[in-house]
């Protein structure tokens, strides 16, 4: 397989050099990679992680400082998967790499009954393993190929489905401690992504080879946030920049803010009673869970069930 080759008109100039802009400021905004990081860029053989390692490689030869990037392909045994495919690539762009082999797929089959997506135990099964890869090769970063939409969408299926505020971070320290996640195409948009993609003609390996049905939830987010984009151009991006302006204070979450302390925080004019004075009397007078207890019901408790 030969490398692919470098288009040259005009148009992809200008695509190459949004995405790579926008790469860098993520790289810089979350302080991704730094002096002698060993980065392990995980390549599905999607448009994604292939537009992630190229462009990666990209900043890679112009950056100040020095870093080392490791192409790690996961082959999950799942059935038709061209397992020559990545290594030929890889080969031929002459990127250091490994291919693990853990058959995966088996276990999901095993576990989740015909019908149903897969979609979720896979990616739990493949982050676990690369995880252990990660720590046998040394790498100091584990570098996803999730782009800006990708974090939106997520967003919004944690709001609808699972009732909390919560979205895919840049930068990540995993639950052991033992790893940190970056994900440099944080500011990119995925239809830049998959035009760039196009134009460089990676070889494209589709996620669905396993005959899994696709995730619908997720399906039906991005197919929301696309009509939005159509009536109102620049949502999107607005949608993302919240994620970036986060006021706890306008929330409703007590752990982020301190609800309770605002009184002492509060000017009083002169001759007004202080807080400490009115707050024993105000208390005595409404008593929000001896009122709930009188009418049957069970006191609700802040911040619960999250």
């Amino acid at each position: 397989m030969a490398a692919p080759q470098q288009p040259t008109s005009n148009s992809f100039k200008k695509l190459q050099g949004f995405l790579r802009s926008r790469m860098g400021q993520a790289i810089a905004d979350y302080r991704m990679i730094g002096e002698g990081d060993r980065v392990m860029v995980c390549v599905s053989g999607g448009k994604d992680s292939h537009t992630l390692l190229d462009i990666l490689r990209h900043l890679q030869r112009h950056a100040p400082i020095h870093f080392d990037i490791l192409a790690v392909n996961l082959d999950q045994k799942q059935p038709g998967f061209p397992a020559h495919v990545l290594p030929e690539y890889f080969e031929a762009i002459g990127v250091p790499y490994r291919i693990v082999e853990q058959d995966t797929y088996s276990t999901v089959k095993r576990v989740i009954p015909e019908g149903k997506t897969m979609c979720g135990l896979c990616s739990r099964l493949r982050r676990g393993v690369l995880y252990r890869v990660a720590a046998e090769e040394g790498a100091t970063k584990i570098a996803l190929g999730h782009h800006r939409d990708d974090m939106i969408e997520t967003l919004f299926l944690n709001m609808f489905h699972g009732g909390r505020l919560k979205a895919m971070p840049p930068k990540l320290l995993t639950d052991d401690r033992r790893h940190i996640v970056i994900r440099p195409l944080a500011y990119c948009p995925e239809a830049d992504i998959a035009r760039y993609a196009r134009y460089r003609e990676f070889p494209i390996i589709p996620c669905t080879l396993c005959g899994s049905q696709a995730n619908l939830q997720r399906a039906q987010i991005k197919a929301m946030l696309q009509t939005w984009e159509k009536q109102w151009p620049g949502r999107t991006e607005t949608l993302f920049r919240s994620l970036q302006n986060v006021a706890p204070s306008q929330l409703a979450d007590p752990t982020l803010f301190d609800f309770e302390g605002l009184e002492s925080g509060r000017i009083f004019p002169a001759g007004d009673a202080a807080p400490d004075a009115m707050g024993t009397e105000l208390e005595a007078e409404f008593n929000p869970a001896a009122v709930l207890f009188a009418d049957g019901l069970p006191p609700l408790t802040a911040g619960r069930d999250r």
